[in-house]
């Protein structure tokens, strides 16, 4: 089986506990995690192989983050260890009812940040790779990440792998170039790493802010989505990037932090084709509703993981089925504590099978 391998930061995440914020408590819960190193968890808790890629400084918490890839099967033999530059960090308050969750960044100067492409064994790294992952969370960090995500991208392709990025625009980050804005920033630099990519994933919010491509009368703050007018959009971004194949988009319906409603499309480009999940008896679209989130942060990740996983497996691969076990895989990791997606590979397929009622399993 050849390796999935993804590229970005790990960070600590320090979490104010359950539901307090951050100026109430004085103790953190502390776990490691970030973008693309949990779509490499997913992946190999569903049963695949990944390989994970980034920069980290050479200490004690830059080991336990390794451990916690490690932990899951993720292969970290070409982590570089650097000299220079730090553990990047993020601060977690988790919110509820109509309060949002918020995160605070902690970011500047990590090793990922500072580490330019030549440093990093591409050749080795997609040796034997079929697939790369990317997220605009890495290019959003400095130039010189920008830089080497453009660099995997280009040489994933070389090497024959299938390249997919998650679209991730982080405002709060993109500020390494003074002169623009983060959404001129953001577009400028992504739009020159897209055409090296197959499979384009983001949200509503993600591709208007992105790609300036505004879903009908969508409003993600109020929760409405016009659902219809999502196959445009995904023929809009394979117009602009005619190497695209297929894009996803999550369909997020934000009713209250602790109340989601959850689905996603997937457009297949050579098939001119969208593929919605869930849907009802009658075929017709019916998202998950999601009433009791226990951690959301990741959600979009191990939808990420999940569609990878699918796509790269045969018997999970048709664009109809891969979309399901995503959206169902995704819809689980709200109910687990962490960035990461610890579901199985059979609790997913139980939930796509109907089995939603949270039973007791004896």
């Amino acid at each position: 089986m050849k390796k999935v391998v993804t590229f970005g930061e790990i960070m600590g995440r320090l979490a104010a506990p359950a539901n307090l914020r951050l100026r109430q408590t004085r103790n953190l819960e502390v776990t490691y995690a970030g973008a693309e190193a949990s779509v490499a968890a997913s992946i190999c808790n569903f049963g695949g192989e990944a390989r994970y890629v980034t920069a980290l400084p050479k200490h004690a918490l830059a080991e336990a983050t390794l451990d916690a890839v490690r932990s899951v099967g993720v292969d970290t033999q070409y982590v570089l260890r650097t000299d220079e530059g730090r553990l990047g960090l993020y601060f977690l308050e988790t919110g509820a009812n109509q309060r949002p969750s918020n995160v605070i960044y902690d970011r500047a100067d990590s090793a990922v940040a500072i580490t330019t492409p030549d440093q990093y064994d591409w050749t080795a790294i997609f040796k034997d790779a079929q697939w790369l992952h990317l997220s605009g969370i890495t290019p959003a960090l400095s130039k010189t990440s920008a830089e080497a995500t453009l660099v995997a991208a280009q040489k994933a392709k070389e090497a024959g792998a299938m390249v997919s990025i998650d679209l991730n625009f982080r405002g709060k980050l993109w500020k390494w170039d003074s002169n623009k804005s983060s959404k001129e920033l953001a577009q400028e630099t992504m739009r020159t790493i897209l055409p090296f990519i197959d499979v384009v994933i983001g949200n509503e919010e993600d591709c208007h802010d992105v790609l300036g491509i505004q879903a009908g009368e969508t409003n993600v703050h109020s929760g409405e989505l016009d659902i219809e007018r999502y196959p445009d959009v995904a023929r809009q971004v394979v117009q602009q990037f005619p190497n695209v194949s297929k894009v996803a988009i999550t369909l997020r319906e934000s009713l209250s932090a602790s109340h989601n409603n959850w689905g996603a499309m997937l457009y297949d480009a050579k098939l001119d084709k969208p593929f919605f999940a869930p849907l009802d008896e009658q075929g017709d679209y019916k998202s998950f509703q999601i009433k009791n989130i226990v951690d959301r942060v990741g959600g979009g990740d191990s939808f990420a993981g999940g569609l990878i996983f699918a796509l790269t497996t045969p018997a999970l691969s048709e664009p109809s089925i891969a979309v399901k076990y995503a959206v169902a895989a995704s819809c689980l990791k709200h109910s687990i504590k962490g960035d990461f997606n610890y579901s199985t590979r059979a609790e997913v397929e139980a939930l796509m099978g109907g089995s939603a009622s949270g039973r007791v399993v004896r």
